[in-house]
């Protein structure tokens, strides 16, 4: 279970994330919804030792949350464009786990393999297309076997005609992982509820969380949660 106590973000004068609590278990999905620069993404980014917080806690398993216990997968996904795809997955296992030439490699190869780009493990990042720089971003940050994954608009820079891709491989995720997503793309949560995701809606506006609901309940009786209904149906 990981659970944010309070967390507090400040830049400057600007207050970013103010008093922030949620809590999520393992196989769920958390999608953090709302404007942008309303925090989502330092949400994120505090969570992945990124940034620093004002105040607050951050647990997993009630103990204090370990760098290595998160993945992160950016907007535009800060792949190593000058190494092949292989060297992207396999750098930070030999340089952060020490692992052999042998052992990161073969991790490398099936995580390739099971993100479909197998075909193009000797290939250089700048040859990939956008869905695959993202399969490849998401192969590296489970290269390191984190517990939780988090995906910063992972369907901003894709044709939308990937989001549907997109929502099953975040599901799959969530099989096996605690996913916090930040988004403001509402086909996003649908393509979600259509797949019957164990997914929680947060709306962040003005640094606060306002209001969650579990993507089911939502569907079920919009009017019972006013402020995420606003957000998602464009009013």
């Amino acid at each position: 279970m990981l659970k944010i106590i309070n967390l507090s973000k400040k830049f400057k004068d600007k207050t970013i994330l103010n008093k922030i609590s949620t809590e999520v278990a393992f196989g769920e999905i958390s999608l953090f919804i709302g404007k942008s620069g309303v925090g989502k993404s330092t949400l994120l980014r505090i969570l992945s030792y990124l940034e620093t917080k004002e105040e607050g806690t951050i647990h997993l398993n009630d103990k204090h949350i370990n760098p290595l216990d998160v993945g992160m997968v950016f907007q535009n996904y800060h792949l190593f464009e000058h190494l092949t795809c292989e060297k992207n997955i396999t750098l930070a296992l030999q340089k952060r786990l020490k692992k052999s030439k042998k052992e990161a490699t073969m991790i490398s190869d099936q995580l390739l393999e099971k993100y479909m780009l197998k075909d193009k493990t000797h290939r250089y990042v700048t040859s990939l297309s956008g869905g695959e720089k993202q399969r490849l971003a998401i192969a590296r940050s489970l290269a390191l076997s984190p517990k939780i994954i988090c995906l910063d608009e992972p369907t901003s820079a894709l044709d939308p005609t990937l989001t549907s891709h997109v929502a099953q491989i975040i599901q799959d995720l969530g099989a096996n992982h605690i996913v916090l997503i930040a988004s403001h793309d509402t086909e996003l949560i649908r393509q979600l509820w259509l797949r019957k995701a164990n997914c929680t809606i947060n709306l962040i506006d003005s640094g606060d969380l306002t209001e969650s609901a579990k993507l089911i309940d939502y569907f079920s009786n919009p009017s019972n949660f006013p402020k995420i209904h606003k957000f998602i149906s464009g009013e």
